[in-house]
């Protein structure tokens, strides 16, 4: 593993997060492949494919958190070869309330690149929430 891919990686996965919070579109669709692949927390259950059908998802999201929701990344861990890499993540999501009610809550997500032409993008994209009825 590459130190540099692995900073690279991190810093792509930083501003992605940072765009997210401040509803930022391109700065989201930035470093994304055309073909990514995304299993999100709201359906559909398939998951979406395509760079346009991954755009259609946020502006709900986006309208959602613009009420007070925070969107924090809490903790990255990266492991990056010669031109493949993965990424998890937790973040605090979720209303003032949520987070109250569950502070130990935590998004969790699972990045899976590829480096083309030397550049890391973004082709596998997993949110999920811990299924807290099955405790």
């Amino acid at each position: 593993m590459s130190t540099n891919d692995e900073t690279r990686i991190r810093a792509l996965i930083e501003r992605w997060a940072e765009a997210v919070h401040e509803g930022d579109m391109d700065g989201v669709l930035a470093d994304h492949a055309d073909d990514i692949v995304m299993f999100d927390v709201p359906p559909p259950e398939e998951g979406v494919v395509g760079i346009d059908h991954y755009r259609e998802t946020w502006p709900p999201f986006f309208m959602w958190q613009a009420q007070g929701a925070t969107f924090e990344l809490v903790s990255l861990d990266v492991t990056a070869g010669e031109d493949v890499a993965f990424a998890h993540a937790l973040l605090r999501c979720g209303t003032e309330r949520e987070l109250h009610e569950n502070p130990d809550g935590r998004l969790r997500l699972t990045f899976g690149l590829r480096k083309e032409h030397g550049r890391w993008l973004v082709s596998h994209e997993h949110h999920s929430f811990p299924d807290r009825s099955a405790v």
